[in-house]
């Protein structure tokens, strides 16, 4: 592994632990609003690196590499219903993004 590769890996299991350790209350739709992506676009995103390897995987091997735990488990404690606010705002910014 090259340094930059070293790094990167370094930051994406920080970000990773700070989404799921420190920022939990932060919902995958509020997410999605500000950002474009959420907790589950990055599941997809490594499920699809590990298959550009040659890794075998599946949605929810991948999901709970990212959230560091059974996505139920995790969906249970901390996902929360999405107001009427949250689903007009992310209806929006689909239409925005396009």
């Amino acid at each position: 592994m090259n340094d930059t590769t070293a790094l990167e890996a370094a930051a994406f299991r920080r970000l990773l632990q700070h989404l799921n350790q420190q920022r939990p209350d932060v919902q995958n739709i509020d997410l999605m609003i500000l950002a474009g992506f959420c907790r589950n676009c990055l599941a997809d995103w490594y499920r699809e690196a590990a298959a550009e390897q040659g890794i075998a995987m599946d949605r929810e091997q991948a999901r709970e590499r990212i959230y560091g735990m059974p996505f139920a488990e995790w969906k249970a404690r901390h996902q929360q219903d999405a107001t009427p606010e949250q689903l007009a705002a992310f209806e929006a910014a689909r239409k925005r993004h396009g």
